[in-house]
């Protein structure tokens, strides 16, 4: 059986923000990861927070 590490997105700020995680995930994805929630206890946190707010 595969067993795919996974992944956790959380996202803070802007709009922009959130298109860029969800272009970050797709890399992930693309890279053999499976996107899970982030209470689910993921191999890899990925925060994307803005610089700005």
């Amino acid at each position: 059986m595969i067993q795919f590490k996974k992944v956790a997105f959380y996202t803070l700020g802007c709009k922009l923000n959130f298109s860029e995680t969800s272009t970050i995930a797709r890399l992930f994805e693309d890279a053999g990861f499976a996107k899970v929630e982030f209470e689910d206890t993921p191999d890899v946190y990925i925060i994307n927070t803005c610089s700005v707010t």
